[in-house]
């Protein structure tokens, strides 16, 4: 034992102590005992502290999302009924504005044509499968459309009413070949008939024919509607011309015109109820065409009857 008061290892362990206790001693003297003894239990417990605080925090925010609970999912039916409401109010505004657009296309077209009579009317459904771009709309007999009403838009002709039920009604497009209208072209007033064609279809053109050989019809003339057959008003437009030649027998020359309504997009549209001479040159074309049932309502299943001004002159 006497031996290890005289060691090294007693001489460095004593060297310690007193360092320490000079330490202690200044600590005190600068910060007060109660100081040095907070800082000391401090160092021990802080450890301590963070884990309760860390558990005492996932306790508590269990039990407040626990508590919680109800306020959450009501909230979140609020929220999801202010967002339904929301979505209504854009539909609205859309259909508000759709609607204010097509009630001022058709003011326009009733201030330049006084004398008709017209109302508008949305797209509501097109045949894919249909290479001349027929389309139904939202108006049928309950709203005033008449089987063979003309239809249009603020640009020009886009086809007729060739079926009819009390809510809808069914468009065939000039695009179409079973659709022949009287026309006239605006520059050298030759007189001729606008008619659908297959390949021509494909590119949204249409074909103008039996026009007179010696005619001075050129790229860029405005064709219009002639008014000559009691199915459609005089001058709506049609299209432009955008190419001529001559038929293969050569006695006649044919025109291809391009439409000057979008038809193949066309969301809204104007038909014409009407007009000064409607009908006054029908007779030969409602034997042929009327006898067997003009509105879906009669005939569900009949085929699609179109338009043939050229016979009905």
């Amino acid at each position: 034992m006497k031996e290890f008061f005289h060691s090294w290892v007693f001489k460095v362990l004593m060297a310690l102590v007193v360092v320490m206790f000079a330490f202690l001693l200044r600590a005190t003297l600068t910060m007060g005992f109660s100081t040095v003894v907070e800082q000391i239990v401090g160092t021990v417990t802080a450890p301590l502290q963070s884990v309760s605080a860390s558990l005492s925090g996932s306790v508590t925010g269990f039990l407040d999302q626990f508590l919680h609970a109800q306020e959450i999912a009501e909230e979140n039916e609020r929220l999801k009924e202010e967002n339904r409401q929301l979505i209504e109010q854009m539909v609205d505004y859309e259909n508000y504005k759709n609607e204010n657009e097509s009630l001022k296309e058709q003011l326009q077209i009733q201030e330049d044509n006084p004398e008709w009579e017209t109302m508008t009317a949305s797209v509501i459904g097109r045949d894919p499968s249909d290479q001349f771009y027929s389309f139904t709309i939202d108006k049928g007999t309950l709203d005033g459309v008449s089987y063979q009403d003309p239809v249009i838009t603020a640009d020009g002709l886009v086809g007729i009413v060739s079926e009819v039920g009390p809510v809808f009604a069914k468009v065939t497009t000039i695009l179409d070949v079973r659709l022949n209208v009287a026309c006239q072209d605006v520059r050298t007033q030759d007189v001729a008939t606008v008619s659908g064609d297959i390949e021509l279809a494909q590119n949204g053109q249409c074909r103008m024919s039996l026009i007179p050989r010696e005619s001075g019809i050129a790229k860029g003339d405005i064709i219009q509607t002639a008014g000559t057959s009691g199915l459609y008003p005089q001058g709506i437009v049609i299209g432009r011309v955008s190419d001529v030649g001559y038929e293969p027998s050569g006695t006649m020359m044919y025109a291809v015109v391009e439409p000057s309504s979008d038809i193949e997009t066309v969301k809204d549209v104007v038909i014409i109820t009407s007009f000064k001479g409607q009908g006054s040159s029908l007779s030969s074309f409602e034997q042929d065409s009327l006898t067997g049932g003009q509105t879906a309502d009669e005939e569900s299943t009949a085929d699609e009857t179109t338009t043939d001004e050229a016979a009905a002159e």
